[in-house]
């Protein structure tokens, strides 16, 4: 009798949706291409150590993650680099200044997702290429003596970038993600939970308990291949109030914060976003919110452990259009403050550190 060998076909319920397939470069060969320098690999080090150090209550500066919205231009962001590293230094004994450096934005609906989704803010999504001149960049920034942060959105892009960053964040769209909860307490870094976008901290304190905790979970390997982690938990994790249906950078808004957190078992300390909600989206109150901030620190308050400002070498926003030239310097997601504007801020906030020593 003859057997009949047919193929099964799964097409009508498989990948119906997909539109193509393309390879992804591996966290190994990129890594193997731009490799960590050592003086880049201990200034990583150190700069964690310091965050790490500020968290437990084992120094009393501030930390303070400035940068733009988004990178979206490779020497835009290292002329703002070169400017923050001269007020970083100035102030080092007072401010432990962290450079924000974001690749990856979430989006209310859609849009440009970032440098490493899009480096070209053109639709062709080279993702490969993207993921290349994130890791440069980041090595650039480091080779000045800066420190670097971002915000950790996709799940696989932390093996290509992720050994270069000194302080991460989950922001307000995911910090209530089991997935992204799992991803911190692997994380190497000190990691920044955000409220949520209602304003509900809990969501947040959650997440640090969380991350606190061992777990295991399925990612992929630097050499691409699917795998089970399984972490220790992160210890140097916090809050990030960035506001909500109101503003939440007051002191009744910190103590009932710090209240969540002590009945919760974990550190009374938070970081204030002065962007988002905290300026009602007006980027040039984050100069306002800063001061009332700076006001807090100087009269004393510790639990205020960090800051986060929105700053670009100009003022404003402006879209992506097709062919319509950029202007330098101006973010195209959200609206920042000028390096101009962030520079006496600074001054401000350091002036309120030693204040707060006195006190």
């Amino acid at each position: 009798m003859k057997i009949e060998l047919t193929t099964h076909d799964t097409t009508r319920i498989d990948d119906t949706r997909i539109g193509a397939v393309r390879p992804l470069i591996t966290p190994a060969l990129l890594e193997e291409k731009l490799p960590v320098p050592e003086a880049a690999q201990a200034l990583v080090e150190s700069s964690r150590n310091a965050i790490s150090r500020v968290l437990h209550g084992d120094d009393d500066r501030l930390i303070v993650v400035v940068g733009p919205c988004s990178i979206h231009d490779h020497e835009q962001a290292m002329e703002y680099a070169w400017q923050l590293k001269e007020q970083a230094e100035a102030l080092k004994q007072d401010l432990l200044v962290v450079m924000r450096v974001y690749f990856e934005k979430p989006r209310t609906t859609v849009g440009w997702k970032g440098y490493i989704n899009d480096p070209h803010l053109d639709g062709s999504f080279a993702i490969n290429e993207g993921l290349e001149m994130a890791r440069k960049l980041l090595l650039d920034i480091l080779a000045i003596d800066m420190p670097v942060g971002t915000e950790f959105l996709d799940l696989l892009s932390p093996q290509f970038i992720s050994d270069l960053v000194s302080w991460g964040a989950i922001g307000a769209r995911t910090t209530e993600s089991q997935s992204h909860r799992q991803l911190a307490s692997g994380l190497s870094c000190p990691v920044g939970f955000k409220n949520g976008t209602d304003g509900g901290v809990k969501v947040a304190t959650d997440a640090i308990q969380a991350a606190q905790a061992p777990h295991a979970f399925m990612g992929m390997t630097k050499m691409g291949q699917a795998a089970i982690f399984e972490t220790r938990g992160n210890d140097d994790c916090h809050v990030i109030l960035r506001g909500g249906k109101s503003t939440n950078y007051g002191r009744p808004d910190i103590d009932a914060t710090c209240a969540l957190l002590k009945a919760a078992g974990l550190r009374e300390q938070v970081m204030i976003d002065v962007s988002h909600a905290n300026s009602s989206k007006q980027h040039a109150r984050q100069i306002l919110v800063a001061a009332e901030v700076a006001q807090q620190i100087a009269a004393g308050d510790r639990r205020i452990t960090g800051i986060m400002i929105e700053s670009h070498l100009s003022e404003g926003r402006q879209d992506i259009a097709p062919d319509t030239p950029l202007k330098y310097g101006v973010s195209v997601t959200d609206a920042c403050i000028s390096m101009a504007q962030t520079v006496p801020v600074l001054h401000q906030l350091a002036a309120a550190v030693r204040a707060r020593r006195a006190v």
